[in-house]
């Protein structure tokens, strides 16, 4: 499993979809992944952001993180996003990311990324998997193929058991509620093993 490009590609208002982006380059890079950790671009306003005291410390503390872009899905054998839920959907800020892709995905290099994807919501029912399956809709218009960690782990079960992708419920203080950290890394290694299969490694 090497010589596999990884883009972790992630929007974290206040940290826990970082978080999960960070173990999952982790994992890959124990893997011989060569990972970089991407975020997609703000779009909300500064005064929104300065209202969430956790929001804000958040931005300020993730200013050295690298904004993804097109080069870099090019780039990419495989590509994890890490997003959270809004209202059952992936949040703004993810999408206009993938909907400027048209120019790759119009070239034909979006066919056959291996993707997979992870999310995070306030309550065990906040739409974690839509969130999650509305990502890969669009994967599918890419071509992309999508590496869903399924029940291939016992960690899954520990972390709520999510089929299509890791997912947390995060309390009202921002702490995870369910222990997802071997699940991520699970992923992130499935998602690294698949690709090096695809590429033929």
């Amino acid at each position: 499993m090497t010589n596999i490009n990884l883009a972790v590609i992630y929007y974290s208002s206040t940290g826990t979809n970082y978080q999960m982006a960070k173990w999952a380059e982790e994992s890959a890079k124990a893997a011989g992944a060569n990972v970089k950790v991407l975020k997609v671009p703000e779009l909300a306003p500064k005064e929104a952001i300065a209202s969430n005291p956790a929001w804000q410390a958040h931005f300020d503390a993730t200013q050295d993180v690298a904004e993804a872009t097109s080069d870099d899905i090019e780039w990419a054998d495989a590509i994890i996003f890490s997003i959270p839920t809004r209202f059952g959907n992936m949040p703004s800020q993810m999408k206009q990311f993938i909907d400027m892709q048209g120019g790759l995905w119009g070239a034909g290099k979006t066919v056959n990324k291996v993707v997979s994807a992870m999310s995070s919501a306030g309550n065990p029912h906040g739409g974690h998997e839509a969130t999650i399956l509305s990502l890969y809709t669009s994967m599918m218009h890419w071509g992309a193929l999508i590496a869903a960690p399924g029940y291939t782990d016992q960690s899954a079960f520990v972390s709520g058991g999510n089929p299509y992708g890791t997912s947390v419920t995060v309390d009202q203080d921002g702490n995870m509620v369910e222990d997802v950290e071997a699940a991520v890394k699970h992923q992130a290694k499935r998602t690294i093993d698949i690709a090096s299969r695809i590429k033929g490694n």
